[in-house]
């Protein structure tokens, strides 16, 4: 189901109940984590921005991480997924980070990853990064899997560190 509110309705009250707020970095998605996130009522309690980084320009300037801060490290790639988290989470002063970096389709991209690749991290009281590959060239549903899959991981986090805290 793509329905925006129903895929935030987790994190969102989760991070409504710890009273913790989130900032988003995502870049294949199209900023459909974002939308999610934004479709609850309330939103403002959390969500403290982002933005869609989909060209170095965007990294360079949004992120303001510099080329040589990205030397060796692949955008489409779980280094640059935590990294871009971690600034993410750094510049807007927010609990969690949350990133996605891939290749939505219907082809690859430059870097040799097939369409369906994503890259998915979680900076915060916990840090997770994981890749998804859907082996589907169909972009908008691609859109939608990285969206889903980013909230379910935003989602595993916060339930780890709230058990961790009791």
């Amino acid at each position: 189901m793509n329905n925006l509110a129903v895929l935030a309705a987790a994190p969102a009250a989760l991070l409504v109940q710890a009273r913790q707020t989130v900032a988003v970095s995502e870049s294949s998605a199209g900023g459909l984590i974002s939308a999610a996130l934004l479709a609850i009522p309330g939103a403002s309690a959390y969500y403290q921005g982002g933005g869609v980084i989909y060209t170095q320009g965007a990294r360079r300037t949004l992120l303001a991480i510099p080329d040589e801060g990205v030397k060796g490290i692949r955008s489409a790639s779980e280094p640059f997924a935590l990294l871009a988290a971690r600034t993410i989470r750094e510049r807007l002063g927010t609990t969690w980070g949350l990133s996605e970096t891939g290749a939505s389709g219907p082809t690859g991209n430059r870097y040799g990853d097939a369409a369906g690749h994503a890259c998915i991290a979680v900076s915060g009281p916990v840090e997770r990064v994981i890749t998804i590959e859907t082996r589907s060239a169909d972009r908008e549903a691609n859109m939608w899997a990285f969206t889903r899959a980013a909230l379910d991981l935003l989602s595993e986090c916060l339930r780890e560190a709230a058990a961790a805290q009791r």
